[in-house]
């Protein structure tokens, strides 16, 4: 029968608290967590680590704005960044600033960036478009799950080519 070493240490990859330990914001290790950050921002859009680079990159803003909040999840792997990277690519009328932020990461930016989508329920993972300050479309979790990449970037082209 298999058992635990106490020379087998645990990966580390999900947050713990101990006793005496200060509460850590990051859900998982940033090891993890630093190629799905780059899957976007290798892609262009501005990674948004405070509260108060949400703000800056929303108040205010003239023109459009694409806002996605990333995940570990699946979904946002396996669907949400293939789909948002290949609608970008399919069309010649894109939103001009590309910006994210990392729910379960990075709780206050995500929570400012959800506080702009009007009244609408946080999803992990979610895309919004903003046109002039104003959000013109936002894709739900729900509407990203059991759906393929080009699926998602087809909708995703619509709204483009319908609001830039």
């Amino acid at each position: 029968m298999w058992r635990y070493s106490i020379h087998m240490k645990p990966l580390d990859i999900v947050s713990r608290q101990g006793a005496g330990q200060a509460a850590r914001p990051a859900m998982y290790d940033e090891r993890l967590v630093a190629p799905m950050r780059a899957d976007l921002t290798q892609a262009g859009f501005q990674e948004l680590r405070t509260p108060e680079a949400v703000d800056a990159a929303m108040t205010g803003m003239k023109g459009t704005t694409l806002l996605v909040v990333n995940s570990v999840c699946g979904c946002a792997a396996g669907r949400a960044r293939p789909g948002v990277k290949l609608a970008l690519q399919q069309t010649p009328r894109r939103p001009q600033q590309l910006a994210t932020v990392f729910a379960g990461q990075d709780p206050e930016p995500t929570a400012r960036a959800r506080s702009y989508f009007e009244g609408m329920p946080p999803t992990s993972p979610q895309v919004a478009l903003f046109k002039d300050g104003k959000m013109v479309y936002l894709m739900q979790r729900h509407q990203i799950e059991g759906r393929d990449a080009p699926e998602i970037a087809g909708d995703l082209v619509k709204a483009f080519e319908q609001h830039c």
